[in-house]
């Protein structure tokens, strides 16, 4: 890989508890400095505008990108975005920065218990 890539992967915890179940797309990419990037998460049902979009670096607690499927949270920057039509949801990363490098998860906030 060279230096001027970063890998951004995406990771899916699935509780057994919850009636919505995500699925994020892809698992891993790979995506040169200055680049574009999209991830897609589909729920298994309606859950409205009920989802966020998380940003985590090794050691690092979670960090909020987009709430509400595609409000951008305070102080993170305009090159993230969220989009939502119909029960799948897609963050899109343009101009990916260095600092992007990490997991990127998203979670359902409709339903309770609250899944990711």
């Amino acid at each position: 890989m060279s230096p001027s890539t970063l890998m951004l992967c995406v990771f899916l915890i699935w509780p057994v508890a919850s009636d919505v179940v995500l699925t994020q797309t892809p698992g891993m990419e790979s995506v040169r400095l200055g680049g574009d990037v999209s991830f897609k998460c589909s729920a298994s049902k309606d859950i409205g505008w009920g989802l966020s979009w998380y940003h985590m670096t090794h050691g690092q607690a979670p960090r909020l990108l987009i709430k509400l499927g595609n409000e951008l949270y305070t102080g993170v920057p305009s090159r993230f975005s969220g989009q939502r039509s119909g029960s799948d949801f897609t963050l899109t990363i343009t101009g990916v920065q260095d600092e992007d490098a990490g997991h990127y998860y998203c979670l359902q906030t409709r339903e309770a218990p609250l899944t990711q």
